[in-house]
């Protein structure tokens, strides 16, 4: 792999050989694979993410009763092909789906956390241990040994996401090839979270990757910033909006009546001609506001000024 450049910024990106020679991509194709990949920094996903070192810290103690360290590497974003490629082998990648927003995300436990993990729930004393050779394929006892730990992982995830939404995130099965986890295109964006964990001498690492497509539903949130412990809306200025609005001066309109009348009858209309209404003067009459109808009221005088008097609650609506 090799890139050329003088500095001008024309060169073509120069990414793949064929026969020895570099294939040039251009315009276009450079872009769309180019392994830079621009994206919003999500404050929110961040503090999610530091949340769930706490609570996934915990729950591994209380399975395990060992001492477990976990730490919150780095959190990254990716392109999906790109970092299922480059997943060490052996590893397990467990396929969860986020069921309000009807998305999927993966999970991937390396070999090492596996050992550790089947080690540690099997009775194991601890200690740095070599791992089995390459090539051995995990057996059904450690991957349902595994599921439960990242299914543990994915509720703790669920809790660290309840102050940005109530979500549930369910794993569906576990896989050993990057093919059969495939849950996006490869060319799709992906933030990635990668957790270090220790136990007393074992350990590995807990990748939990969220394509953008499914954290979607919740970007707005996440591109909050974390003050202390309050999260959410800012209601300053919608305590600000609120004011406002109950001073704004508004103009009702009370209709007396209507009439269907024909465009011939309406040119015939003279000075001194009486149009007969279908409402009498006890009726309740309509209240408009900008042509919307908010209720009814009674038609009278107060202090020589025609008024009214609201016969039905306006925040209810009326009868029609």
């Amino acid at each position: 792999m090799s890139a050329g450049g003088n500095g001008s910024g024309d060169e073509p990106i120069r990414l793949a050989a064929v026969d020895g020679e570099p294939v040039p991509r251009r315009g276009l194709k450079a872009v769309l694979e180019s392994n830079v990949i621009n994206h919003e920094r999500l404050p929110m996903l961040e503090v999610v993410c530091e949340r769930m070192v706490r609570t996934f810290a915990t729950s591994m103690r209380n399975v395990t009763s060992d001492a477990i360290d976990v730490n919150l590497e780095a959190i990254s974003s990716v392109r999906f092909g790109d970092f299922m490629d480059n997943v060490p082998l052996p590893a397990m990648f467990g396929v969860f789906q986020v069921k309000p927003w009807e998305s999927y995300g993966v999970v991937i436990v390396d070999a090492g956390l596996i050992y550790g993990i089947v080690d540690a729930l099997l009775g194991g004393r601890g200690g740095t241990r070599s791992l089995p050779p390459e090539g051995r394929t995990f057996t059904t006892i450690e991957s349902n040994l595994v599921s439960r730990v990242v299914q543990m992982a994915l509720d703790d995830l669920s809790g660290a996401f309840e102050e940005i939404a109530p979500v549930a995130m369910g794993l569906e099965r576990m896989e050993l090839s990057p093919r059969f986890a495939a849950i996006a295109e490869p060319s799709n964006a992906a933030a990635v979270a990668t957790y270090q964990v220790a136990m007393e001498g074992r350990g590995g690492v807990l990748s939990v990757l969220l394509p953008y497509a499914t954290i979607e539903p919740v970007r707005d949130k996440l591109l909050q910033r974390f003050m202390g412990e309050k999260l959410g809306r800012n209601r300053i200025w919608a305590d600000h909006m609120a004011s406002e609005l109950y001073n704004t001066q508004v103009t009702v309109d009370v209709v007396l009546g209507e009439k269907m009348m024909s465009l011939r009858e309406v040119r015939g209309l003279a000075v001194g001609q009486t149009i007969a209404l279908s409402q009498s003067p006890d009726d309740a009459l309509q209240v408009h506001c900008g042509g919307v109808a908010l209720g009814r009221a009674h038609i009278g005088q107060r202090s020589s000024n025609i008024a009214i008097r609201l016969a039905t609650d306006i925040a209810k609506g009326y009868p029609k």
